[in-house]
């Protein structure tokens, strides 16, 4: 007997309950499913600031300048975490190249994750890194301080976009999060 066949069979309330059953874990798996995908629409196509990797430099640089800001949060971790530089005068298209350090205070070995996004929002389609230590878990040693580089450039196209053209800032934010990952899988980054 076919799944159709014995589906057509079973009574009107148990129909009800299986399609019930079967939407709950639909919409279950949708809600898993749904920071993951945000997460890869927003990094493909800068909505929200978010920012894109780039797999090479451009080869269009522009006369025009841009102030790059940069901004250092840390939530839910013992650390402290600053820009070598506040910030960072460069010309469209040209790369640039700037370093942060971060400090675990504490005497345990912690993973973190940072997060980034870019103001104005309109830049994150622009604001392209080639290198970031953004895009995996930082573990540190109790007490160590890690120097981390960001190579960064602003694509050409951000001084032909009406929403761009006149903004000769883009702030570059970063925020240090507590890792999901277990302290057994950690190891510890080397001091600097």
């Amino acid at each position: 007997m076919s799944l159709i066949a014995r589906f057509k069979s079973l009574s009107k309330n148990a129909k009800v309950g299986l399609t019930c059953g079967a939407f709950f874990f639909v919409m279950v798996g949708a809600a898993f499913a749904a920071v993951p995908l945000y997460k890869a629409f927003c990094q493909a196509t800068g909505f929200g600031g978010a920012v894109r990797k780039a797999e090479s430099a451009p080869r269009q640089i522009l006369d025009r300048k841009v102030q790059i800001r940069f901004d250092t949060n840390v939530r839910g971790l013992p650390w402290t975490f600053k820009a070598e530089q506040a910030s960072q005068t460069l010309r469209i298209g040209d790369t640039g190249l700037a370093f942060f350090k971060v400090t675990n205070t504490s005497d345990k070995v912690l993973t973190g994750r940072a997060s980034y996004n870019v103001v104005p929002e309109q830049a994150g389609a622009y604001f392209q890194k080639l290198e970031c230590f953004c895009f995996t878990d930082q573990t540190i040693a109790a007490g160590a301080t890690v120097e981390m580089p960001v190579l960064y450039f602003i694509d050409h196209k951000y001084a032909d976009d009406i929403n761009t053209k006149g903004k000769p800032e883009v702030t570059l934010s970063y925020t240090f999060y507590p890792a999901v990952q277990t302290q057994a899988d950690a190891k510890p980054a080397p001091k600097a």
